[in-house]
């Protein structure tokens, strides 16, 4: 026994529209937090200065 009402026809999942205004932006972040500095226990900040100053001598 069929609960669709006579004359209306079935949609598959492939016809439905989708509103993908949002497009899953707000749910999911781009970057977890483990794969940060911050997750791997780094300083917040560069040391670039500091691996300048222990560059070798022959390097220039």
């Amino acid at each position: 026994m069929s609960t669709e009402e006579p004359g209306t026809a079935r949609v598959s999942d492939d016809d439905r529209p989708v509103d993908r205004s949002d497009d899953g932006r707000s749910v999911l972040p781009q970057q977890t937090v483990d794969d940060t500095d911050r997750g791997w226990g780094e300083h917040f900040g560069g040391n670039d200065d500091w691996l300048l100053e222990q560059r070798p001598p022959h390097w220039g």
